[in-house]
């Protein structure tokens, strides 16, 4: 089945969290076969289609609704509705109720919607869980049977939570952050190269070119998860500067250099969120003797 096309489009400030701007990639959808079999991707009348009597949601916030109407009138219907067949004609919707009433307000005829039969709705629904008990998904397919639970099966995050093991809501929220990851990140994660501690540092920097460069730092040399926040830290507290997150991963200076001289061992820098550590190494108590008379000597 076609999916919503990948394409972002550029939105109005505080549209993002109106219209879905995650859209699920057929790449990363583990159930995306046996949703090819059953799912039709039509434009369907919006006259054809009742909400869902058992809809819990029954308040709608009036503003956010007439400028989720205004989006649509610029922009469009992104995200495709969920709806499943009624036995008399007609459709009944699953998901995606904000955006059938807001596309009424904004004068459309029409709306695009993922049909389904209600038996095979069900049935995905079970597929989707069932699959995120598996062991070998990447992370990104397990962020995105998330993100299908919560946009085609109306379930909040603490319902996906306790139908899958009973996982936290910050847990299934950082997973679903992990597709807002450019490309050559999402590669990297599902290479191995990057972990997902790495993958939430690059997403903590919103300028793409400082995220390339981040990740471009994490690979090619090794750094640990903790270097990467280091880099972020130094970059924020830095105006945006890289020269400053580079220098704020550094474990030591002309200072540390000397001072190591001095006392016959490693001496390092350790940088923290404010301030940092000093560490000086010793190799035995006796060593730890010997560094502590010269310090305090």
């Amino acid at each position: 089945m076609p999916r919503a096309s990948k394409q972002k489009h550029g939105l109005g400030r505080g549209f993002e969290s109106l219209i879905p701007t995650q859209l699920l990639e057929e790449e990363f959808d583990p159930t995306s076969e046996q949703d090819e079999k059953i799912s039709e991707l039509r434009v369907i009348r919006l006259e054809d289609i009742t909400p869902n009597p058992h809809q819990p949601r029954r308040h709608f916030d009036p503003v956010a609704l007439d400028e989720l109407t205004v989006s649509i009138k610029q922009h469009g219907v992104m995200q495709p509705i969920v709806v499943t067949r009624k036995p008399k004609g007609g459709y009944e919707l699953v998901a995606g109720e904000r955006r059938w009433r807001a596309s009424k307000m904004a004068g459309q005829t029409d709306i695009p919607a993922i049909v389904r039969t209600f038996s095979d709705q069900q049935k995905l629904g079970l597929a989707v869980i069932e699959n995120l008990q598996r062991e070998d998904l990447n992370p990104l397919e397990i962020a995105t049977a998330y993100l299908k639970l919560h946009q085609q099966f109306n379930m909040t995050y603490d319902e996906i939570g306790r139908h899958v093991g009973g996982k936290a809501i910050s847990t299934i929220s950082n997973s679903m952050r992990m597709l807002s990851l450019p490309e050559p990140a999402k590669k990297a994660l599902i290479a191995g190269d990057i972990s997902e501690g790495h993958a939430r540092q690059i997403l903590a920097i919103k300028e793409p070119e400082v995220q390339q460069e981040l990740l471009d730092l994490i690979v090619k040399h090794g750094w640990s998860v903790r270097k990467a926040e280091q880099f972020v830290v130094g970059y924020k507290e830095g105006a945006k500067s890289s020269k400053t997150a580079k220098a704020k991963t550094k474990t030591e200076s002309p200072a540390t250099k000397a001072l190591g001289k001095r006392l016959g061992t490693m001496v390092s820098i350790k940088n923290m969120a404010k301030g940092g550590r000093l560490v000086i190494e010793f190799k035995s108590d006796d060593d730890l003797n010997r560094i502590t008379r010269m310090l305090l000597g």
